[in-house]
């Protein structure tokens, strides 16, 4: 048989680290691996002083915060470029959340004319809504829901009351569909804000402190609790601590179905080091949390770490310039970065960088989110997704990322790889240098029979 591509090198496979490894691509599939003599093909790439992965798969993107639907063409250009193929898309876009049917349609509609990558979508309710609505979408594909118990927006990211939240774990019981929440008690936070902008208080650690832990930990346990009442799934997030994690891994234990997720950033930034240089630019919610970095990192050895994601928003730098830390805009661009800021770090820490990147950033989402075996591993009869690093460090620089925003709180930071090359489904889509795949080369994936609890 002759394939259409072969691709040789250092592989990381579901088995571990294969050197001197080739990979056949037939069909937009993975049609055969092995070692020794590589068979013919169409083309041949060779992988010199690097090493070939899984396609990304980022759990956690809001493409569509700022711009709409359209937004989806801006953030897959980006992940493209950063090694990722698939995005877990959040259901907050702008100016309505994905919380029927149609609105769901319009929104694979969009990725089918814009997309890059493939993208699957998380979906929600609104304030008031019947959970009847719930079901239809499940039929459509939806590979988990979201809420909130914090509002942001009324209209786009509202709060959802405690009786509600109760009421779409009832709902969701019997599937295995996760529902996330965004983490934070609404009163708590509310009333540190005001007591700080009374103060004249300002910066990220005043930020950070309007927004603490027990915020954060008392939605956290509350809301596990109503997922372990109903038997549901319940999925934190973003967690910034450790304590946070064993929380989840408690209900766990218990026989539970919970989860907890990890944002890259927290991996990376300290406030009480980089909100002096960063300030607004580091916001994010729930904030950054001093001193946290080496007990995220033993939460993720620990296994109590569901997987790693960017948590990627697409707000322009304008959202972040304001007077008041308290006014501008929370998020940051985060899913070209995701990459090569959760290799180096991983390496820097003298971790094996790349087993663990397929593991948190490839493996573990795809499972979480129902896409595996078609998502997230090289392996037979799987979509050809791949992405190739070059053993080539680089200083990043927000004003050539391949997004319409430029700007990151990584500019600066020096990453030990650079995403060399791309493929979605075994067509090139990044050399290295542009991204070659035209929008609307993604698809809408929808979540099929994986199960994260048996």
């Amino acid at each position: 048989m002759k394939y259409e591509l072969v691709i040789t090198g250092a592989a990381v496979l579901p088995e571990g680290l294969q050197e001197n490894c080739w990979i056949a691509i037939k069909d937009g599939k993975f049609a055969a691996i092995g070692t020794g003599q590589t068979p013919e093909a169409q083309q041949t790439h060779n992988v010199v002083d690097g090493l070939i992965i899984p396609g990304v798969v980022d759990g956690q993107t809001h493409a569509c915060s700022a711009g709409g639907l359209p937004g989806i063409r801006s953030t897959t250009h980006s992940a493209i470029a950063g090694g990722v193929t698939t995005i877990v898309d959040m259901p907050y876009d702008n100016p309505n959340p994905l919380n029927n049917v149609d609105r769901l349609k319009a929104k694979v509609a969009a990725i089918h004319e814009h997309a890059h990558v493939d993208v699957a979508l998380y979906g929600t309710i609104l304030p008031g809504q019947s959970v009847e609505d719930v079901q239809p979408l499940i039929n459509h594909g939806i590979a988990a829901f979201k809420i909130s118990t914090f509002e942001s927006s009324p209209t786009r990211f509202p709060r959802i009351a405690t009786d509600q939240i109760f009421a779409l774990f009832g709902a969701l019981a019997k599937s295995d569909i996760p529902l996330g929440v965004h983490n934070e008690d609404q009163e708590i936070v509310q009333a540190l804000i005001a007591k700080a902008r009374a103060e004249g208080g300002s910066g990220l650690t005043v930020h950070s402190n309007s927004r603490p832990p027990a915020a954060e930990l008392a939605a956290t346990a509350q809301f596990l609790e109503l997922g372990a009442a109903t038997g549901a799934h319940a999925h934190i997030v973003h967690l910034t601590t450790s304590r946070g994690f064993h929380l989840v891994d408690n209900y766990v234990k218990d026989g539970y179905r919970s989860t907890g997720e990890m944002c890259v950033h927290y991996l990376w930034f300290d406030p009480d080091k980089d909100g002096e240089e960063l300030g607004a630019k580091m916001k994010v919610n729930p904030p950054i949390r001093p001193k946290q970095i080496d007990a995220l990192w033993g939460e993720i050895l620990a296994g109590r770490v569901a997987f790693v994601s960017s948590d990627h928003s697409s707000w322009p730098i304008d959202n972040k310039l304001s007077k008041s830390i308290f006014d501008a805009g929370a998020g940051i661009p985060g899913v070209e970065t995701l990459l090569p800021s959760f290799y180096t770090a991983a390496q820097n820490r003298g971790l094996n960088a790349a087993e663990l990147t397929v593991e948190q950033l490839c493996e573990r989402p795809a499972k979480f989110f129902g896409l595996w075996p078609m998502k997230g591993a090289i392996r037979l009869g799987a979509d050809a997704d791949i992405t190739i690093i070059a053993n080539k460090p680089q200083i990043w620089d927000s004003k050539n990322a391949h997004d319409e925003l430029c700007w990151s709180p990584f500019d600066g930071r020096k990453f030990n790889i650079t995403v060399a090359r791309t493929y979605l489904r075994g067509i090139l889509a990044w050399d290295g240098q542009q991204v070659l795949n035209a929008p609307g080369s993604g698809r809408y994936v929808a979540r099929g029979d994986n199960r994260w609890f048996n």
